[in-house]
């Protein structure tokens, strides 16, 4: 059966390859902090489900110690001239969105598929991580099928996966620190904290203020937090449950499907979703780092409005 350990070894290769091709590059000013936090990075992702917990949080501080003490740059890698750029893209033409659209097309064939599929009594995927794999399976073959039409030198992908990652920086690890402190908090009963919070200060003796309070919370716990992911079983525990459904009856489904999308509302506006709001300025090189957010943050609020309308809508319709 492939497991979420088939994703967490790609990923570890990857970024164990970034930390080597950074370790060898005399010409860059800070490779030995480069090499040293992708490589640890590399470690929770090839090792970490069979070491203790407690050197698994040692790795993470030691990855924290390395961005804090800024020894993680961008150097002055390789890359194609603006005339060699120019020339491809005109040689290729819209070719060239092939390998980025197998990603998405794959992934999604691959969830509606894989799901039931067995080797005799065995299933192929597990069944509760069939998208995940589908995403590595299908980027494995993008990079493949772009291999293959542009015909680059071998260590390429490596290159320019170590040139995104210095870009990047440490906001890459981000999500994933993220998510993790939103289990965290889960498990030491901050949704219960929040709960008793909140109906020690809002009166909630109506359904309507209920939903309100609880998308509103989601997009606020989400700019926080910096991911809906983080945000959800907090919220969820304190409110969601306990409030929606449980006092007032509400529809468990769709009070978890609106309010994931409350969520992502925040994701919009917060600077600690990086991957969203922070690596695109990075990348374009934009000269104002909350470019994007401020870009952002009217479709935000518009869409947190009409999320709570939907909620208020739907959550208690009768007869479900």
């Amino acid at each position: 059966m492939i497991t979420l350990e088939f994703v967490y070894v790609l990923l570890g290769a990857m970024a164990l390859g970034v930390a080597v091709v950074n370790a060898f590059d005399r010409a860059h000013p800070k490779r030995v902090g480069n090499a040293l936090f992708w490589g640890l990075w590399a470690t929770t992702f090839l090792l970490g489900s069979h070491l203790p917990d407690f050197v698994n949080g040692l790795i993470v501080l030691a990855m924290v110690t390395v961005a804090s003490a800024r020894l993680l740059g961008g150097g002055t890698p390789d890359r194609l001239t603006a005339v060699e750029r120019r020339a491809s893209a005109e040689r290729w033409g819209n070719r060239l969105f092939v390998p980025a659209l197998l990603v998405p097309v794959l992934t999604l064939l691959g969830t509606l598929t894989l799901k039931g599929a067995r080797i005799g009594s065995v299933a192929l995927v597990d069944p509760k991580q069939v998208t995940l794999v589908s995403l590595a399976g299908a980027t494995i073959v993008a990079l493949a099928v772009g291999a293959v039409m542009l015909r680059p030198p071998a260590l390429t992908p490596l290159r320019e996966s170590r040139r995104l990652l210095d870009t990047v920086g440490w906001a890459a690890v981000l999500p994933q620190l993220l998510a993790a402190l939103g289990a965290l908090f889960a498990a030491a009963g901050v949704g219960q904290v929040i709960a008793s919070l909140v109906v020690r200060w809002i009166p909630l003796d109506h359904a309507a203020v209920a939903v309100v309070t609880y998308t509103v919370g989601m997009a606020l716990f989400t700019i926080v937090m910096g991911n809906a992911f983080a945000a959800f079983p907090v919220m969820t525990a304190g409110i969601g449950l306990p409030l929606i459904v449980g006092k007032f009856g509400g529809d468990p489904v769709v009070m978890a499907a609106v309010g994931m999308l409350s969520g992502y509302c925040g994701t919009l506006m917060t600077p600690m979703a990086a991957n969203y709001n922070i690596v695109p300025v990075a990348l374009l090189e934009l000269p104002d780092q909350h470019a994007v957010i401020k870009a952002q943050v009217p479709t935000g609020i518009l869409l947190l409005l009409v999320n709570t309308l939907l909620m208020a809508a739907f959550v208690y319709r009768p007869g479900r």
